[in-house]
């Protein structure tokens, strides 16, 4: 896997005209135009463009060391771009002051290959904690909300177990309802399927495909081109530090 990134939420339409659902289009949730991102003072990517709109699911594909998570690092806010313009769900990344990274990360779901759960606590534990972290008061919501994301990815009965008692892709779903918590605008996911074996990897990414289907946008770094190949979708590709986009 290329470097890991470190450390680190139903209109209904039958009132509406026809006329007006045929004239409503995807809005942009990230776009990038001509930037630059630099790691540690070494220009990693040059003059890149892309727009990935509402609802999208969008794999971000190329070599190790490509420049992959550079840019899902850009999107959290762990790397500072230059350019003309970037942004995601409204902020500009450009111009992003400190105080409003966590504003900005609560509304992002993130997943990583290496789970990143707290071993020492059960699962509800884990889920609890970001909670807590993003400001939740109501225990009784809290509760309602762990157990409400943790039946969305299949688990609802895993609650009480440890980190430790579960398999490598039950510990996925965990980092996924994790993501979910905050109903978040757009997922973020470097390479979930890294650590699981063929079989496991699959459910994984039907996972994320059935939470795209409910609208949530999904940007998603992967090797895994078996599975890419059986669940098409748009491709963004990184190659020499230019950007290569199956829409173009």
């Amino acid at each position: 896997m290329e470097e890991n990134i470190e450390n680190v939420e139903v209109q209904s339409i039958e009132s509406t005209p026809i006329a007006e659902n045929k004239q409503k289009v995807s809005l942009p949730v990230i776009s990038f135009k001509n930037v630059n991102i630099e790691q540690r003072k070494l220009r990693v990517l040059s003059d890149i463009s892309f727009t990935i709109n509402q609802g999208e699911f969008v794999y971000l594909i190329g070599k190790t060391g490509s420049g992959k998570s550079s840019i899902l690092k850009t999107l959290i806010a762990e790397l500072k771009p230059q350019g003309d313009e970037a942004s995601i769900i409204g902020y500009d990344l450009l111009t992003l002051k400190n105080k409003q990274i966590p504003e900005l990360r609560k509304k992002l779901g993130v997943v990583f290959q290496d789970y990143q759960l707290l071993q020492d606590r059960p699962i509800i534990e884990n889920l609890l904690f970001v909670l807590r972290a993003t400001r939740w008061n109501d225990k009784q919501a809290m509760y309602n909300r762990c157990e409400e994301v943790l039946s969305m990815v299949g688990l609802a009965t895993k609650d009480f177990k440890l980190p430790s008692q579960l398999s490598g892709g039950e510990q996925q779903r965990v980092c996924i309802a994790r993501a979910l918590l905050n109903n978040p605008e757009v997922i973020i996911a470097d390479e979930p399927t890294g650590n699981l074996d063929p079989i496991t990897a699959e459910d994984i990414f039907n996972v994320f495909h059935n939470i795209n289907k409910s609208g949530t946008t999904i940007l998603m770094a992967t090797h895994n081109f078996s599975l890419i190949d059986k669940f098409p979708s748009r491709a963004i590709c990184v190659e020499d530090g230019k950007l290569i986009d199956t829409l173009v």
